[in-house]
């Protein structure tokens, strides 16, 4: 079963990069530290962060809920350390929302033609859908850039 993630408000970019690569990662912005292992603890999630005191808590040192202090800077560097630590592969990829976090459903070409820019309409036949917050995903440039940073992990 694949780990799910719940990062704090010092990583961020490395949820979004979680999602990109299929897994659930849960972030909020602004939320307390007893409330994020709280949501950790319920929902069984991996919590991911740079706070170090926020690792020093009983919860997390007795094993009761999972955490993985971060120590890179580089969303790069801190994707080997997650894969590292829980002895990940790259699995599915672009299959979340990178927004809000919701499973993409595919899209057929016309039902999104007029939400996306005419460049894209006449490159691309291959979309999906956020569910949750409605954007369009297709795999263009960006996809390329990120297919990069995956092959380095």
């Amino acid at each position: 079963m694949k780990p799910r993630f719940l990062a704090d408000c010092n990583v961020g970019r490395l949820a979004r990069w979680l999602r990109a690569l299929g897994y659930d990662a849960s972030y909020h912005a602004h939320i307390e530290d007893a409330a994020l292992v709280r949501e950790a603890a319920a929902e069984d999630r991996v919590l991911l962060t740079r706070d170090r005191d926020l690792t020093k808590r009983r919860v997390i040192q007795s094993g009761a809920v999972r955490a993985i202090l971060i120590r890179h800077d580089d969303v790069t560097a801190q994707l080997r350390q997650v894969f590292a630590e829980l002895g990940l592969d790259i699995e599915q990829s672009l299959t979340r929302c990178i927004e809000c976090n919701a499973e993409l459903e595919p899209r057929h070409a016309d039902t999104v033609a007029q939400r996306v820019p005419p460049f894209v309409r006449s490159t691309q036949t291959r979309y999906s859908e956020c569910p949750g917050c409605g954007r369009i995903y297709w795999a263009g440039t960006h996809w390329q850039h990120m297919r990069e940073v995956f092959a380095g992990l």
